[in-house]
């Protein structure tokens, strides 16, 4: 399952699943230094940032933003 980090409220980290569904789950379940906007990987019960796909993400929604401001 993949999740991304939407956000973190007190102790509990709210994950969207790529459905959209949006699940709690406590913070120290995730790995640590994860942080809002990681690609998140869940197997046998086990969090893992897929920093591969957090890249891509991260870059594509730069990307976005820059065509959105520069009008192209």
């Amino acid at each position: 399952m993949r999740y991304i980090i939407d956000r973190f409220e007190g102790e509990t980290a709210v994950l969207e699943e790529d459905s959209g569904v949006m699940r709690d789950v406590p913070r120290n379940r995730l790995p640590a230094g994860a942080k809002q906007g990681d690609v998140l990987t869940e197997t046998n019960g086990i969090f893992s940032v897929d920093t591969a796909a957090t890249k891509k993400r991260t870059e594509s929604i730069q990307e976005k933003i820059r065509d959105l401001f520069d009008g192209h």
